[in-house]
């Protein structure tokens, strides 16, 4: 015979007051929203932008370090470069010294629309920055990372 535990709702408020990934996950949205909002106008998302800027390079870079500066597998951001191929924004091509890797170009009409989008983002960033009570975006920015 099974025994059900039960747990008390005094657990769901701890977890509720004090996980640290629930809060992040929450600013993490809340931040989204706010700049997808702004973005739109340039047809991106937040996660978009972030993928076009993360491929604003001297060099084409493979879809390795892409990946893993964005924090997402092989396949979700094959997924993601869909829509942009489809706009023109990015190329995928063949790396030149392995015909088995890809490397993810950045077009001539990803680069200008990233160069619109980037005043738009600037100014959002700034607004934000300066709304965080008491909170230091640099320190901020160093303890997410010690995160990730």
């Amino acid at each position: 015979m099974s025994s059900q535990k039960t747990l008390p709702y005094e657990s769901t408020i701890l977890v509720r007051d004090t996980c640290l990934c629930l809060h992040v996950q929450r600013a993490a949205r809340a931040l989204a929203r706010r700049f997808d909002e702004v973005l739109r106008p340039f047809g991106l998302t937040n996660g978009q932008f972030s993928l076009l800027m993360s491929l604003n390079r001297p060099e084409p870079p493979p879809m390795g370090p892409v990946a893993t500066l964005l924090a997402m597998d092989r396949t979700t951001l094959t997924a993601a470069l869909k829509p942009l191929e489809r706009r023109g924004l990015v190329q995928v091509s063949p790396d030149p010294s392995d015909r088995r890797s890809r490397i993810l170009i950045l077009t001539e009409v990803g680069r200008q629309v990233l160069a619109d989008a980037l005043p738009v983002w600037k100014s959002t960033h700034k607004k934000i920055e300066k709304s965080l009570p008491g909170i230091d975006p640099e320190q901020l920015r160093n303890s997410l990372k010690s995160l990730s």
